[in-house]
């Protein structure tokens, strides 16, 4: 495997890591409001500053958020 390979390998697996303490942090925001549907962009956000602002690889995920084809993932998802 190529150093390349190895380094998207690298940053795909901390975007997945910091997607799961996201989607992680919105749940418990949800719940802690009662599970009251129709605010999940706004408990993905707060959950995604959260978790993005208080990890050593947030600037990484920002990056790397921002510069993929697809966009950043579906915020509705993150009460899945």
């Amino acid at each position: 495997m190529d150093i390349e390979t190895r380094r998207k390998k690298q940053q795909a697996l901390m975007i997945k890591m910091v997607e799961r303490k996201v989607r992680s942090r919105a749940q418990q925001l949800y719940e802690s409001r009662g599970q009251t549907e129709g605010q999940e962009l706004q408990d993905w956000f707060q959950a995604e500053s959260e978790v993005v602002d208080n990890t050593v690889v947030g600037p990484l995920y920002r990056r790397m958020r921002t510069s993929e084809p697809n966009g950043p993932s579906d915020p509705g998802d993150a009460l899945n």
